[in-house]
């Protein structure tokens, strides 16, 4: 039985794991590097959002990201909301494939990295 990591070690891991796909340590193509690191970003952001409206939602887990990110408006700064929301638009059009589209570029991902990394300083302190 192993128990439950604290929401900050699991972000803090899943950024660690973007870290690794961008860097190509991880034995993967460079399409799923790009894409595994935008699905462990999306994630990480919200892990994050979740344990920022934890306190002012009876049951966040059961409202959908979108619902969330309109909550967020209210209890975070404005600017905060406004590239959260942006960020998790940006990373989940990263985490999808379609044959018809070029997937999300190193550059794309660095900086959703950056970008990512900055909002959970600002939403779980």
């Amino acid at each position: 039985m192993t128990a439950a990591l604290a929401p900050e070690v699991l972000i803090g891991e899943l950024l660690r794991t973007a870290d690794l796909l961008l860097a190509g340590h991880l034995d993967t193509t460079p399409a799923a590097c790009h894409r595994g690191a935008s699905l462990v970003l999306r994630t990480a952001l919200e892990i994050a959002i979740d344990r920022k409206l934890e306190p002012v939602l009876p049951e966040p887990f059961r409202i959908n990201m979108r619902a969330k990110l309109l909550c967020l408006r209210h209890y975070a700064a404005p600017r905060t909301a406004r590239r959260a929301t942006a960020v998790w638009s940006h990373v989940c059009l990263g985490c999808h494939y379609h044959g018809y589209e070029i997937g999300p570029t190193p550059a794309q991902v660095r900086i959703w990295r950056c970008e990512v990394d900055a909002l959970v300083s600002q939403l779980v302190s």
